[in-house]
């Protein structure tokens, strides 16, 4: 889960200011080189604390996006996404983007079977993104992060994913950059996310790959995090500090009541 969230504050710099290279290891995730100094937290973050908080005290998912979201209005919610966040509405709206995916980590984490992870993010999916494609997206991140956090090899994620949910990922990181464009959508952002964790080295790896590709930054960077915090499990002092200063204090503090009871257990 805070491996997702410094993915989306590290990658949000370069979200409208892509920075495509094929040496992403010259990436500074703390000094940026970009016309925006400093990274700062976006809807990705919100809603993956709202998850978590959902998970932590048994809410219902509706009301725990609504709230999280009417308390930091100004993060970035897509367009319809902010209209239903705003209405009095409770239905889903098929959507296939990949908000379902950016904020789903905390799911990879608290279950103890890959079947009780699937249905629950399913579940968190489905009230807002109850497309097959979102719902798919949702499923597959979370699936990754159960295997990778449980022990499996890059390998494995990598053929399970591809057997159950038919993403394409034999592709590289240098295959896709050169054409790769912003996408918001579950299909053309949740498989390059899983390949930027894949082909990494280790956690600041990943992340600099996923920011290297360019697109919609901050949420590849936010998914590739979480997977890549749960298969490394080491993330460096510095980008933990530097995520929280960003943050305020009834976030830090959801992330430290789950981390206490799911990721540090």
């Amino acid at each position: 889960m805070l491996g997702a969230i410094i993915g989306d504050i590290c990658g949000s710099v370069y979200e409208w200011f892509n920075y495509k290279t094929i040496d992403p290891r010259t990436i500074s995730l703390t000094e940026p080189e970009s016309p925006l100094p400093q990274g700062c937290f976006t809807d990705d973050t919100v809603m993956t604390i709202a998850t978590a908080e959902a998970l932590l005290d048994k809410l219902n998912y509706v009301e725990t996006y609504k709230d999280w979201g009417r308390r930091y209005p100004r993060a970035g919610y897509g367009d319809t996404f902010m209209q239903w966040l705003l209405s009095d509405s409770l239905e889903s709206y098929n959507s296939y983007g990949n908000g379902s995916a950016m904020r789903i980590s905390p799911v990879g984490w608290a279950f103890e079977t890959l079947e009780e992870t699937l249905d629950e993010a399913e579940r968190s999916a489905e009230v807002t993104h109850n497309h097959p494609e979102g719902i798919k997206g949702a499923q597959s991140v979370a699936a990754a992060m159960f295997l990778a956090r449980t022990g499996k090899s890059r390998q494995e994620i990598k053929e399970y994913i591809e057997s159950t949910f038919s993403y394409d990922l034999s592709r590289t990181t240098d295959e896709i950059r050169p054409d790769y464009k912003f996408d918001v959508s579950c299909q053309g952002s949740v498989p390059e996310s899983i390949i930027c964790f894949l082909e990494s080295d280790d956690y600041v790896h990943a992340i600099q790959l996923a920011i290297s590709i360019g697109g919609d930054t901050d949420t590849i960077a936010c998914i590739t995090g979480g997977i890549a915090e749960a298969f490394y499990r080491e993330i460096p002092r510095e980008l933990v500090d530097y995520a929280n200063a960003r943050l305020f204090e009834p976030m830090k503090a959801v992330i430290a009541e789950f981390r206490n009871r799911y990721v540090n257990r």
